[in-house]
């Protein structure tokens, strides 16, 4: 028996002392891991809720809806051009996200210049470059130079999110809305801007077409892009001298040429661009943002910037017959001569501007800097400097807000601040 014991000892023992160390192993490295993944979550900063940032697809896509989401995603924020892959010669930018960061709103810094127009005839300095500046070249280029002649407005790029929303609102629901001629005697008098269509983009279901063969157009700061199709080829085409099938002629030289991007990824920017998520209000209950919502509706603030709407049919299911906020009228106002920039787009005056939804103004911050950049050209500094530019249409609302005790003023921003 002794024998056997010593015998089991000197067979097993190495043995048992490989296991002990295998074992010793495993939970040095299970503890390692638990160590590693301590250390990350304090070297990582936790994913943001939905409701502080922009970015995100709307809720209801399939699975093929979320794959092209995904693809427009790509094209639009990751997809930077270089000569090689057809950039410029003349150009404003190298991408779309770049005057858009977090599909937000964009800062001074890459601001755009639109120029040559001061009344509704028409653009007389086409030939010249217009409507738009492109003030950067490749290299062996030189960069185009505003004629001296020309009118010119400064722009900052706006926020990119729910835009499928409003695309999808029936335009019998913006004329309704409408008010040329005062007729309620608020002092407001709306109206859409009456624009040329492009004939690539396709007629909206239930489009109201004037006798001369306007529609009504609902995006850029003075409405006068008919489409998200429209938006996004005249972008590639005029920010970073990209020719599509859709604007196929050169900024620079004004011949047609090879198309610089294709079909595919053109219409999957498109379908980003209208399944981006609306942004989300954030503290809807603080008792602070619910006083400051009525006294943005009793001061007047409301009349334009209107706070809902609804989408009528759209071929994407999760957008089709949809109440959404969006705090704007899509039309346009005049908004007085501090905001009068002597420049004009379709059939807009020169002073007029859509009403810029204030959906995400809270969040405006987080893309331009830690610092507010606000109307069309990023001049305001602060929500309140904003609205003491506001003059003309606006003029009561902006005279009520200034009567205002501070702390009402306080509970106001604080409402604008949490969309």
């Amino acid at each position: 028996m002794p024998g056997n014991i010593r015998v089991i000892i000197f067979t097993d023992g190495p043995e048992i002392l490989y296991q002990m160390k295998k074992a010793y192993f495993c939970l040095s490295i299970a503890l390692g891991l638990i160590l590693l993944m301590q250390a990350c979550t304090k070297l990582f900063p936790k994913e943001p809720a939905e409701d502080e940032v922009l970015d995100g697809l709307v809720e209801g896509l399939t699975y093929e809806q979320t794959r092209q989401f995904l693809d427009g995603d790509i094209a639009f924020n990751n997809d930077i051009f270089t000569p090689q892959r057809g950039l410029g010669p003349v150009f404003v930018a190298t991408s779309c996200g770049i005057c858009h960061p977090g599909d937000g709103k964009g800062h001074p810094l890459n601001s755009f210049i639109r120029f040559g127009q001061s009344d509704t005839t028409g653009n007389t300095f086409l030939d010249r470059g217009g409507p738009q500046l492109q003030d950067r070249a490749i290299p062996g280029y030189q960069p185009e130079k505003l004629p001296a002649d020309a009118t010119f407005s400064i722009m900052t790029a706006p926020a990119t999110t729910g835009l499928g929303f409003l695309d999808a609102v029936p335009d019998v629901l913006l004329l309704s809305l409408a008010d040329p001629y005062d007729l309620d005697g608020d002092g407001i008098s709306g109206v859409p801007n009456w624009i040329d269509k492009p004939l690539y983009s396709k007629p909206r279901q239930g489009s109201v077409v004037r006798s001369d063969g306007k529609y009504i157009g609902r995006f850029g700061k003075k409405a006068s892009t008919y489409d998200l199709l429209q938006q996004t080829a005249t972008a590639y085409n005029q920010d970073m001298g990209i020719t599509s099938r859709f604007e196929p002629v050169d900024v620079y030289s004004g011949e047609i040429i090879i198309f610089e991007v294709d079909n595919n990824t053109v219409h999957n920017i498109v379908f980003y661009l209208r399944t981006l998520k609306a942004p989300i209000q954030r503290t809807p209950n603080d008792p602070d943002v619910s006083e400051g919502k009525r006294i943005f509706n009793d001061v007047g603030c409301a009349k334009c910037h209107l706070p809902e709407m609804e989408t009528g049919f759209s071929p994407i299911a999760a957008l089709s017959f949809k109440k959404f906020y969006p705090y704007s009228d899509l039309l346009l106002h005049d908004m007085g001569p501090d905001l009068d920039d002597s420049y004009t787009e379709g059939s807009a005056l020169t002073s007029e501007w859509r009403t810029p939804p204030l959906w995400g103004l809270g969040l405006s911050r987080n893309s331009q800097g830690g610092e507010y950049f606000l109307l069309h050209d990023g001049r305001a500094g602060s929500i309140d400097e904003a609205i003491r530019y506001h003059g003309g249409e606006a003029n009561k609302a902006k005279t009520n807000y200034q009567a205002l005790s501070s702390a009402e003023k306080e509970k106001l921003i604080k409402f604008l601040e949490s969309l």
